[in-house]
């Protein structure tokens, strides 16, 4: 069973959301990283960059394949982890820590809650 934290949330395509301090910081949960076994490179969006809920604007490579990374909420990516593409072995060991990908700064707050899934929602959902 994966790791789901409580006091995150959760979109369908596996990102994870903490609010905190008026920002979102965003990373893939533990079920995405087991999924997509060893992670080897990570491409982050540019800071100041606007995305839209539902737009790709990062990749992961693992050994088996490379995914698409989608903003689960719409706003402005304020900070990117500049550490995570020299460590994308992160992803796997720290998901919900040290491998985190991007900060937004939401332009709809509205949409953590009603475009994002509870953790036991997630859970449901990846089983």
């Amino acid at each position: 069973m994966s790791n789901v934290p409580r006091d995150l949330r959760y979109a369908k395509s596996h990102e994870w959301v903490r609010l905190s301090e008026g920002l979102a910081v965003i990373g893939i949960s533990d079920h995405a990283q087991h999924e997509l076994t060893d992670v080897v490179f990570v491409e982050l969006p540019a800071v100041g960059r606007k995305v839209r809920a539902g737009e790709a604007c990062a990749v992961v490579e693992s050994v088996k394949t490379a995914s698409d990374i989608y903003a689960p909420i719409s706003g402005e990516v304020v900070e990117v982890n500049t550490a995570l593409p020299g460590n994308p072995g992160w992803v796997n060991t720290a998901p919900y820590g040290d491998g985190w990908f991007f900060k937004v700064r939401p332009s709809a707050p509205a949409e953590a809650e009603s475009l994002l899934m509870s953790a036991e929602q997630y859970q449901t959902q990846v089983g």
